[in-house]
């Protein structure tokens, strides 16, 4: 770390600042906004460091500025550099780096909505998170802002982009849906029923859980962590249980490593089950489908009897665990887990050998490795596409480190290699829960002694959830209070690429694609 600080400073002289390494694996360096752009490509071309996200806090009482931090990955040393840039209230401009960094696209935009402040340069400067009838004046992720206030609300339409030409026409689809899914709105451009462009319209039930986390305890966030999106709640509480427990110097038990790498796992096996369910039903094949449905089903019933949750809620707690397994739960969760193995094994032998679905699937929905990577993707989604990453073992975390674990990736980038990347995946989970239930120590799940959060600290949490990388980053005030919570959810980074997914291809086609990456919307409009 430190030799990296005197690169920096060689290169950019005093342009860099104070740095801190208290954080294991963390750098921070402060920096001018003016060099962002500068340094951040000097990181991704010269260092090939890995772009994560950005985000902003407002820091006026303590400092009266704000401030933007750009984060970026050292995947093959572990570790992770945040730069810190202030933004003074009397000049909210900063450079865009978008233009470098396509995929910086969406965020520099939430935090032109969110805090006020004006990326310079940016291509598309639209509105995203607020709709067209939010004030213009008005920033709530600020700290003055009221949140028990009535927002006035004002006339406005968001303009989407046009494609004309002889026989090309819109087809506008939600935000309302058939389904019980939330709102989100899809504007087709097509021609006959081929796709020439799709652009998508999300946040209309943002819930501000960002705002929502300032001045709660830890397990008061916690809670609204395993409410980003319910399907992936020990994920989003995982990684926001890493972030306070690095705050305080927490080390959790190693039973309690265990015994999250189990949940953890337990949740991307029902995940995965159910998006290739979903596939499998946008194709018409019911039989199929169902099975799926079934198994997927019975690892619903298995994490209801093993925690009394469904969707295992609860478990995950500041400085460990809420509840142990019992050697007879353990017992009976090998049992099952190699009785589901049996079943998965059956039906996925089905699927591959019936023809109308494998034509559905093949060669649908392609997205190359290089949007993938253009554009931030992650998870599943950008392995299927060549994309060889995961938070598991490229900063591990828990017990992942001591796990023998294969990493699927695939390099067609269409429906059918999502599909093989989940599958593969569930084989890997069912391999893990038994890895780690066979080398569970004997010992607590959870700390003796709580420790208190420490003043004007931050830290980052993170996890591989069934969407991919998950990120929490959270940063304390002078009282030792939660100031900022930032969440950057796996659907948030991949939900750009479905625009670029379902080009050249027919509009029957969109759900079975859409449905292949299985994106959250309450995840993304968190």
């Amino acid at each position: 770390m430190e030799r990296m600080v005197e690169i920096l400073k060689k290169k950019f002289g005093d342009c860099i600042g104070k740095s801190s390494d208290a954080i294991p694996r963390q750098l921070h360096i402060q920096i001018t906004k003016d060099v962002v752009v500068k340094i951040s490509r000097f990181l991704v071309e010269s260092l090939e460091m890995r772009f994560l996200f950005l985000f902003a806090s407002d820091d006026r009482k303590e400092s009266h500025c704000f401030h933007l931090r750009y984060v970026f990955s050292i995947h093959h040393l572990d570790q992770f550099i945040v730069l810190c840039a202030p933004v003074r209230e009397e000049d909210v401009t900063f450079p865009s780096l978008t233009p470098f960094l396509p995929r910086a696209n969406w965020q520099e935009r939430e935090v032109q909505d969110l805090f006020g402040l004006v990326a310079q340069g940016h291509p598309d400067p639209r509105g995203l998170i607020l709709h067209e009838d939010w004030p213009k004046d008005i920033y709530p992720f600020r700290k003055d802002f009221v949140q028990s206030g009535k927002i006035p609300r004002q006339k406005g339409e968001y303009i989407f982009e046009k494609v004309e030409g002889e026989g090309v026409f819109e087809i506008p689809v939600g935000p309302v849906h058939a389904g019980i899914i939330e709102p989100g709105h899809f504007r087709f451009s097509v021609a006959g029923e081929s796709i020439l462009k799709l652009e998508i319209r999300h946040f209309y039930t943002h819930k501000g859980t960002e705002k929502l986390g300032e001045g709660k305890n830890p397990n008061q966030l916690l809670c609204l962590a395993e409410r980003i999106s319910g399907d992936n709640s020990v994920s989003h509480a995982a990684a926001a249980a890493q972030a306070l427990e690095t705050l305080c110097g927490i080390q959790i038990p190693k039973r309690a490593q265990c015994l999250r790498v189990v949940l953890l796992e337990l949740e991307r096996i029902y995940n995965h089950m159910a998006d290739i369910a979903g596939v499998v039903l946008d194709v018409a094949f019911g039989f199929g489908s169902a099975q799926l449905a079934r198994s997927r089903e019975r690892a619903m019933r298995l994490n209801e009897r093993l925690t009394g949750s469904r969707l295992l809620r609860g478990m995950i707690v500041f400085g460990g665990v809420r509840n142990d397994l019992l050697d007879l739960d353990m017992k009976f969760l090998i049992s099952e887990i190699r009785e589901m193995k049996a079943d998965f094994d059956e039906v996925i032998q089905i699927l591959w050998n019936v023809s109308s679905f494998m034509d559905r699937v093949q060669s649908t929905g392609m997205i190359k490795k290089e949007i993938v990577e253009t554009l931030g993707g992650t998870g599943p989604v950008a392995r299927a596409s060549g994309v060889d990453r995961d938070l598991r073992r490229d900063h591990p975390y828990a017990i992942y480190h001591e796990l023998l674990f294969m990493v699927p990736v695939f390099t067609e980038g269409d429906v059918e290699s999502r599909i093989k990347v989940k599958m593969q995946e569930v084989y890997e989970s069912f391999k893990l829960i038994h890895e780690a239930i066979q080398g569970m120590p004997e010992g607590n799940t959870c700390v003796a002694e709580v420790a208190t959060l420490k003043p004007m600290r931050s830290a980052l949490g993170y996890v591989e959830s069934p969407r991919g990388e998950c990120f929490h980053w959270i940063a304390t005030d002078q009282k030792g209070k939660i100031a900022r919570w930032k969440i950057q959810s796996p659907s948030f980074s991949n939900w750009p690429l479905i625009e670029y997914a379902v080009l050249e291809n027919i509009v029957p086609d969109f759900p079975v694609i859409n449905k292949s990456m299985n994106l959250s919307y309450s995840g993304n409009d968190r």
